[in-house]
């Protein structure tokens, strides 16, 4: 298990993984990452937020050596098809309906960068939607609340009623799987110490 006594920095500027690592108990530092977030032709939806992870880590990384550094990314996947933040709110709409009903996949790439060094995961959760009806759908995007999540909804908030069941980690669902980065936390600091202790 990790140690907590010393701060991470967290490469992101998302609310919810703070939240995540705030209420996990961990004293950390936001720097978020400004890395290219496009999509490669043909990017398999795990190598795409694998990568966009370890980018965010080594973008920060550079200025804080000696800490633990955390990136990661969240996207949503349903018939193949990846989805990321909606581009409006007409954009939001369609992901709701493609969703509407049906299971989907929510992958997080998670990377912990510390100096050279860098271990990383891809943990994937499987969400359950409850059948949308227009009406349900018009009010959700009214709330704007879709805007900035993969998916177009969030677990943690109004979309939240829409959910029917989680099969895997409910924090990967919002932003950041804590079981995934502790586990890689004390994976990292193991190596530094020269193996398992």
């Amino acid at each position: 298990m990790y140690h907590r006594d010393e701060r991470l920095v967290l490469a992101s500027a998302s609310p919810r993984r703070a939240a995540l690592l705030a209420r996990a108990g961990y004293a950390f530092d936001v720097v978020p990452a400004n890395v290219d977030e496009s999509r490669r032709p043909s990017e398999a939806a795990a190598d795409y937020v694998a990568r966009l992870a370890r980018d965010k880590a080594a973008a920060v990384a550079g200025r804080y050596p000696e800490r633990f550094v955390i990136g990661a990314d969240t996207t949503v996947v349903v018939d193949g098809a990846v989805l990321g933040k909606p581009r409006d709110a007409d954009d939001a709409g369609r992901m709701l309906r493609l969703l509407s009903g049906r299971a989907h996949q929510v992958l997080t790439g998670v990377a912990v960068r510390r100096g050279a060094r860098c271990v990383g995961a891809v943990e994937t959760s499987v969400v359950h939607f409850a059948v949308l009806d227009a009406g349900q759908i018009a009010w959700y995007v009214g709330t704007g609340e879709p805007a900035d999540k993969a998916g177009a909804y969030g677990l943690q908030g109004s979309g939240g009623r829409f959910v029917t069941r989680v099969d895997g980690s409910r924090s990967n669902v919002v932003g950041l799987p804590l079981a995934c980065l502790d586990r890689l936390l004390a994976e990292l600091e193991d190596a530094a110490a020269g193996g398992p202790r």
